[in-house]
């Protein structure tokens, strides 16, 4: 019996240790493009980002007279390809629209290895791209596992304004929702949303979808009582991956695009 208690504790400690150094493969699902992959969009720019060991792939679209920008932060799906595929959308609102993939995503280079360099990162590529909006309207937009992303990055920077949708308090949240069973201390990657909202020094709109089983959203409304100037908009009808194709998520965008 001794020996089986020993073989099964054995067995539980490597499943552990795998999920702590492999737990990349849990949080991050990127989809990778050739380094030749063409994203042939109309005043659309592609973007290379030096980073320190790698270099990050992002799009920009330029409009002529803008109103300002939206710095879009994406989810943990995907890349661009399927990310930056409704820029008629700002074209309608006049506002140039940059994101970039993260390491390993796409075209960028190199793999994620902490939440620190993920962070530093992002902090690159708004230094790269935001200075071209001096005196026009910057809008931060964090999208999932980004609104940690957008949070962290609007309290250091100070947009005019912060959207954060599908939101999530903490990434110990989430896992005490999807994976009880693992323990805390195991999480690299805690990104508090919770702690960096509290910090912005100006508007957050919470955006969520009202039938949003993998992030419920009472996580933006416990959100919106950290934040200092928050409001929160639930979409009806919406979940998490259907939120972007509604009529009214797109309204609510718009609106808080165009300053109301």
């Amino acid at each position: 019996m001794l020996g089986i208690l020993l073989a099964a504790a054995g067995v539980v400690a490597a499943l552990l240790a795998l999920v702590y150094w492999r737990q990349e493969a849990l949080l991050f699902q990127p989809e990778r493009l050739p380094a030749d992959y063409a994203f042939a969009l109309p005043q659309v720019e592609e973007v290379s980002i030096a980073v320190d060991g790698a270099s990050l792939s992002g799009l920009h679209l330029q409009l002529p007279q803008p109103k300002g920008l939206v710095f879009y932060l994406h989810g943990n799906a995907g890349s661009l390809a399927s990310w930056f595929v409704d820029t008629d959308f700002y074209r309608q609102a006049n506002f140039d629209l940059f994101m970039f993939d993260y390491r390993g995503y796409g075209k960028s280079t190199g793999s994620i290895r902490s939440e620190a360099q993920l962070r530093a990162d992002v902090r690159a590529a708004w230094r790269r791209i935001a200075p071209r909006y001096r005196g026009l309207r910057k809008v931060i937009l964090g999208r999932s596992l980004g609104t940690a992303l957008a949070a962290g990055l609007a309290a250091e920077v100070r947009p005019d304004l912060a959207i954060l949708v599908s939101a999530y308090w903490s990434m110990d949240e989430m896992r005490r929702l999807h994976y009880p069973y693992l323990p805390a201390w195991l999480l690299r990657y805690p990104l508090k949303t919770s702690e960096d909202v509290a910090r912005i020094d100006g508007r957050v709109l919470l955006v969520h979808g009202e039938l949003d089983d993998l992030i419920p959203p009472r996580h933006s409304a416990l959100l919106q009582k950290r934040a200092r100037d928050a409001r929160v908009q639930l979409i009806s009808g919406a979940g998490h991956n259907d939120l972007q194709d509604s009529d009214a998520y797109r309204k609510v965008i718009a609106a808080a695009l165009a300053g109301s």
